[in-house]
């Protein structure tokens, strides 16, 4: 008998359960001083679809020539493309970080404004990025769905949603305000390290008395 739903108690679990695992790349990324929006967002676009352990050393790549929209304007497209080599789609990136970075100095004095509307607004800027960035950077309430998210939650039973645009939503609905900015920050390692897709660690679950299992056929 599977125990009603407490999320504090639940998310208090995984923190502790986590500990030991390397943080989600946006937050260990911030730890090591890139704590502007503008460098928390263009992190964001190269995790797109990238590893956080590819993530973090381009990141930080990038970082070490430049760390403001104006700084990232002296490099050319094709030196831009070069530095992210290793990332996905690192052509389309490079071309849409220049677009970001041209608005912020033209219509913006060179900084990203602290407006979920605006920076969605941005090209190639979605919910995640936008949320996630502003949450890392700002303290800007909001959930930010990933994979592993998307598949934790679903996996508790919680809700029952098919992309993770749709958990995302479904989530701010349910869950307290104060722990929207914990959701990626915890279930992302918990989900890649614990929870993960083939072949969960239910057996050492912090959380396994109050998750449903929903899709699980085989753990450990």
């Amino acid at each position: 008998m599977k125990r009603p739903y407490d999320i504090p108690d639940m998310l208090a679990r995984i923190e502790k359960a986590v500990v030991s695992f390397p943080k989600a790349a946006m937050f260990e990324l911030y730890e090591r001083g890139y704590t502007s929006l503008f460098e928390q967002l263009i992190s964001c676009l190269i995790s797109i679809r990238t590893l956080d352990e590819t993530t973090i050393p381009i990141s930080e790549k990038l970082f070490a020539k430049a760390r403001t929209a104006k700084e990232l304007l002296r490099l050319t497209p094709q030196e831009l493309e070069g530095i992210l080599y290793g990332t996905q789609y690192p052509g389309q990136k490079a071309y849409t970080m220049l677009g970001i970075a041209k608005i912020a100095v033209e219509d913006y004095g060179g900084e990203l404004p602290v407006d979920y509307e605006k920076l969605i607004a941005l090209k190639g800027v979605g919910p995640k990025c936008a949320k996630l960035s502003l949450g890392v950077a700002t303290g800007y309430e909001g959930i930010s769905v990933d994979v592993h998210v998307h598949r934790v939650v679903n996996r508790w039973g919680i809700i029952e949603t098919k992309t993770p645009e749709k958990t995302m939503v479904a989530l701010e609905d349910m869950m307290p305000k104060k722990k929207w900015i914990d959701t990626n920050r915890l279930l992302m390692p918990f989900g890649k390290h614990i929870c993960n897709l083939h072949l969960p660690q239910c057996s050492t679950c912090p959380v396994l008395e109050y998750c449903r299992q929903v899709g699980v056929t085989k753990h450990r």
